[in-house]
């Protein structure tokens, strides 16, 4: 009787567990949400720089190189754009951005020396643009309240050189956000120019 009994508990623990495999099908996993690597600021209100935003999802790489712009381009790095996993998840899910998104842009100079009057130079490849020494990073987030008086999102700039800052406090409205509120295609994010960002659909009755 008490092998019969053991046998049957065993029977049922072995049950029980496949059900639990069961429960936690693929496609359960596939809805379970995802964690998400959030801001975190300093005691003074300053943001720490994001440490993993090469694991991130990479945007896209825009540039606009000073010998194209008579010496003076506003933006003369490569911008390496990747934006938080969790963050993309739910926008890609939505088609908003949610509160709390993060954007993590890389600057990268065009490789030197510069071998042409349009700064290219010529590399196995041909003759184009290429990436060469980092040079500091900026970051962009969306939070509603906190950032309130500039549409919603706060900038910041962690400067533009190596290494870069371990914090810093938020731009003003003027410095960066005016650019965003009157040009950025979709949220004040500049979707334009990132397809895997812009072709999300926009929610029916939303702006996104």
């Amino acid at each position: 009787m008490r092998r019969n009994a053991l046998a049957m508990a065993t029977a049922f623990a072995v049950c029980t567990a496949a059900a639990t495999v069961f429960a936690q099908s693929p496609t359960d996993v596939e809805k379970s949400p995802q964690s998400r690597d959030l801001p975190q600021y300093t005691t003074s209100g300053e943001l720490v720089l994001p440490k993993n935003y090469r694991n991130w999802v990479y945007v896209g790489s825009p540039l606009t190189p000073n010998a194209l712009n008579d010496g003076q381009a506003h933006f003369p790095e490569y911008h390496n754009v990747y934006i938080e996993p969790g963050s993309y998840a739910i926008y890609k899910k939505t088609g908003v951005f949610p509160e709390q998104t993060m954007f993590y842009k890389e600057l990268q100079l065009t490789l030197k020396p510069e071998e042409n009057s349009d700064g290219s130079r010529t590399e196995p490849s041909g003759r184009g643009y290429f990436p060469g020494a980092l040079a500091g990073a900026e970051v962009s987030i969306k939070d509603s309240k906190r950032f309130a008086a500039s549409g919603g999102w706060g900038y910041f700039e962690f400067g533009h050189s190596e290494p870069k800052l371990a914090s810093t406090a938020v731009r003003a409205k003027q410095e960066c956000a005016f650019c965003h509120i009157k040009s950025a295609k979709r949220d004040l994010v500049w979707t334009q120019f990132y397809r895997i960002l812009d072709e999300v659909p926009i929610p029916q009755g939303g702006k996104g």
